[in-house]
């Protein structure tokens, strides 16, 4: 009897296992109070991803969420953990100090979160963060100002890996109409429909150094439902409300310094081919690149929608999902 008791556990637990387990990877799970949770195989090695959150330009308000985010997803998925520098330190393959210290070798992608301005990076560096995506074939996704960095082609390289360089966002912040031009990639699948409304600050890529040609154009904004560029409501009313907040007249206030490279003002001229992709996938070499401006508000960084699309974006990265890198002509 004891014999029976031990085989029919032994079959409960096998057929436990044969649900549980697919393709060695754990389905999801219900977790305490109906959630699905997300595991993975405990024996399979776990991705590593290093978290760039540093600014030498433009701090962003959400750069400690989106920092906080990129972590929460490697955590709640199972499938990467995450190390987050607010400094360039292990942007290197040497020696990085003492501690429980990486470099690059450690790690199979990087997500730049609003990493804006120039990166203090020797020479050296700058060809270990090369060298790591194209001749290594390790992952990059950037995110929103990540775009917004190493203007000017002071370093060419950064701009060819990411796709381009920033130039202007001409209607700031406002109610973008959006066209999701390849639904079948990854980060672009749980979209529910491929026209969108997305409020948040748009880049607009600089026409000298972005092409279709050279990505898989993934979103982009409907040129024909764009307003003219310049502030619009309600971020037209932000400026004064923050000023008053801050108890200082609105007139009082410092004008920001000018940037080289960085053309925010609202009378930038619109791309003549008023082609605006706000998020594609492209090769650098043997690397994967992944880019979204979306992310520039706290909210886009708390909206679930978002979060899986980096989510997503990190994974076809890391080499876990597959999705084309093909450039393609405008898609409506």
């Amino acid at each position: 009897m004891h014999k029976s008791k031990a085989i029919v556990g032994a079959t409960a637990f096998a057929l436990f296992t044969a649900t549980v387990w697919i393709g060695g990877a754990r389905a999801q799970q219900l977790a305490p109070g109906g959630l699905r949770r997300a595991t993975v195989d405990p024996m399979a090695p776990k991705k590593h991803v290093l978290v760039l959150g540093f600014a030498y330009g433009w701090h962003h308000g959400s750069i400690t969420d989106t920092e906080a985010m990129v972590w929460q997803l490697g955590h709640d998925s199972g499938l990467f953990d995450v190390e987050i520098r607010t400094d360039p330190a292990w942007i290197t393959k040497g020696y990085t100090g003492q501690g429980l210290s990486r470099n690059l070798s450690w790690f199979d992608a990087i997500v730049a979160a609003d990493t804006t301005g120039v990166w203090p990076l020797d020479e050296q560096q700058k060809r270990d963060f090369i060298a790591f995506i194209h001749d290594k074939g390790k992952g990059f996704v950037g995110i929103h100002a990540a775009l917004d960095a190493n203007h000017d082609h002071v370093w060419p390289e950064y701009t060819e890996m990411i796709g381009g360089e920033f130039a202007a966002h001409p209607w700031f912040t406002f109610a973008a109409p959006v066209i999701i031009e390849d639904p079948s990639f990854p980060a672009m699948r749980h979209f529910a429909g491929t026209h969108l409304t997305m409020y948040d600050e748009m880049y607009m890529p600089r026409e000298d150094d972005w092409s279709r040609n050279k990505v898989n154009v993934l979103m982009r904004l409907d040129e024909t439902k764009l307003p003219p560029p310049g502030p619009l409501d309600p971020y037209a009313s932000e400026s004064p409300v923050a000023a008053q907040a801050a108890g200082v007249p609105l007139l009082e206030m410092p004008a920001a310094p000018a940037m080289p490279g960085r053309g925010a003002s609202p009378a930038v001229a619109v791309r003549t081919d008023r082609d605006i992709a706000i998020a594609w996938a492209k090769m650098y070499g043997k690397g994967r690149v992944f880019y979204s401006s979306l992310g520039h508000t706290r909210e886009q960084i708390a909206n679930p929608e978002v979060r899986t699309m980096y989510l997503e974006a990190i994974k076809w990265a890391l080499g876990l999902e597959d999705g084309s890198t093909a450039p393609h002509a405008k898609r409506n």
